[in-house]
């Protein structure tokens, strides 16, 4: 790994700071500023092999969106009449520390792995999830972006109930 002290928004503290802040957005559902920290081409991925899986291609996913379909499902989130939403659902990240495993300064992007366990509450119900989360962060004239973010599940394969926010 180089060294990031020539650019701040590459150290780990920014980019620790970064990863926190996204999860904190999502719990309080704040879901077009959680958006807005994509880049134009980012992509969320939830794979159904977990970390055995290589690419959202050659495999069935859990989720792989792109901005768009992450927009459409902001929009249904936000829709009133959303049935799934009734109650609402609510959920909470809790993050182990990040560890960062890749920095390329010429490129000015990073790779984070962060374990984490979700709960998600609709009424009633709870969820929980854990697995480790895959960021992969770009420097962009904006600041910090997700280009990518990967969500390896633990048990993914398994039959999962739906989730309706964003692990």
């Amino acid at each position: 790994m180089k060294d990031r002290s020539s650019d701040p928004l590459l150290s780990e503290t920014a980019l620790c700071d970064f990863v926190a802040r996204e999860a904190a957005l999502l719990d309080e559902g704040q879901f077009d500023d959680w958006l807005a920290l994509f880049t134009e081409d980012g992509h969320y991925w939830v794979p159904l092999l977990g970390r055995f899986q290589q690419d959202a291609q050659a495999h069935n996913s859990i989720a792989s969106e792109d901005v768009l379909l992450l927009k459409l499902r902001v929009e249904r989130l936000k829709d009133p009449r959303a049935h799934s939403q009734h109650p609402p659902s609510r959920c909470q990240h809790v993050l182990q520390i990040s560890r960062v495993e890749d920095v390329d300064l010429e490129a000015g992007s990073a790779v984070l792995r962060t374990p984490f366990l979700y709960i998600e509450a609709r009424g009633e119900q709870q969820l929980m999830l854990a697995g480790s989360y895959r960021h992969v962060l770009v420097r962009t004239p904006e600041g910090l972006r997700m280009r990518q973010k990967r969500v390896d599940l633990l048990g993914a394969e398994r039959a999962l109930p739906a989730v309706q926010l964003f692990i």
